[in-house]
Parts: structure tokens; sequence; C-alpha cells
């Protein structure tokens, strides 16, 4: 089996054993062995499925601004955790790879492939929740048909990246393409450089508490 095959079936797998409960506060139970790809890319999953329904929670009109708040501070540390993951990803990657030798002439990919990896497990989110719309009995025809053709687009794109992901670690293995990580720099929840976080420390530290 092909790295792109394990990784649909075990994101299929995360997804389907999310909704056994369908909650954002599931625990999560990784069946594949620590330090392995497989359990990796199962985590990976699962963060994007909790946050896929995170986001779902805050869009509802009727929030309060105070769930509002906890939900978004929520999202930024799954994004944190994501980014995480997908960088650990890329780690196994480069050591799976340490021994290669690029060609003079190799080139390097617009995307390291844990981030290929990334917009694959979205893509196994999209389908699922669109093959969903599609089986709807309450919903006008109209809206069974739009959703029967974004799951055809969706089922394509996720052929072509799965084809595309294979490549790209074929021609990492040549020495083709380069491996390089291409890391993302978040610049919030982090004092230093968050400008909001920065700006209230600063007025914290001339607060005169003598009075």
């Amino acid at each position: 089996m092909n790295f792109s095959s394990t990784a649909n079936m075990i994101f299929n797998g995360v997804i389907s054993d999310y909704h056994l409960t369908n909650s954002v506060d599931a625990q999560i139970k990784i069946p594949y062995d620590i330090g392995s790809i497989e359990r990796e890319l199962y985590q990976k999953c699962w963060i994007d499925t909790v946050q896929w329904h995170l986001e779902d929670l805050i869009r509802d009109p009727n929030i309060s601004p105070a769930d509002a708040l906890l939900l978004k501070q929520r999202i930024d540390k799954s994004n944190q955790d994501r980014i995480d993951l997908v960088e650990q990803i890329d780690s196994h990657f480069r050591t799976q790879f340490s021994d290669v030798t690029p060609l003079p002439e190799a080139t390097l990919n617009t995307e390291s492939p844990a981030w290929a990896v990334d917009r694959l497990s979205i893509l196994a989110l999209k389908i699922y929740h669109m093959r969903e719309q599609t089986a709807r009995t309450d919903a006008p025809e109209e809206h069974i048909t739009k959703c029967k053709g974004k799951l055809a687009i969706l089922l394509e794109q996720q052929i072509d990246l799965s084809k595309a992901i294979d490549q790209l670690l074929d021609d990492i293995a040549a020495g083709r393409k380069r491996m390089k990580v291409f890391r993302k720099i978040k610049i919030y929840n982090y004092p230093p450089d968050d400008s909001v976080l920065y700006a209230k420390k600063i007025a914290d530290s001339e607060i005169d508490i003598s009075k």
C-alpha cells in the first residue's frame, strides 16, 4: 500500500471514530504504536476533526460572547497543535530520507510533504460532510444535486492530491526533489510577538501598585 492510501485509510477511520460520540470533548484513543507515522497521521486528523466541529460551534449566531471567546482561544490552541504535529510529521520524513543525496538538478517543492498531508486530511473531512449532505432526506432536491456535484469535485481532488503526494515522496527518495521543511510562524498567543498580548504586558508593567 502506498503512503497516500495508508493516510486516507487512517483519516477515514479517525472521522468515523470521532462521530461515534460526535463530541469535541471526546477522548482520543489512538490505535497505533508510539513513534509510528500512522500514530502521527491519526492524531493529526483527530485535531482537524475536532477543530472542524469547534468552528461549527463558534458560528452559532446565538452563542454568548463569553462562550465565543473560550472557543476562539481553544481554536487558536488547536491551530498551534496542528502546526506542531505537521512539523513532527515532516521530521519523520526528514529522518526517512536522511540518507538520500539530492541530485545536482534537484528542485524544491512549493510545500513540504506534511503540509500536503495536512490538506489531504482536511479533504477527507470535506468529503465526509459533503456526503452527509447528499444523503439528506429533509433538503430540497436542488440542494442534494449541488452537493453531489461538489462531492464529485472533492473526490477528484482527493485522487489528484494523493497521487501528487506519492509522486513527491518518490521524487525525494530518488533525489529529484529536496526535502525541506517550511515552518509556519504564527504570531499570536506568544507575548513577544503578539501585538495585543505584548501591549497588555507593557500596560500591566506600568501599573503603579504602590497606590
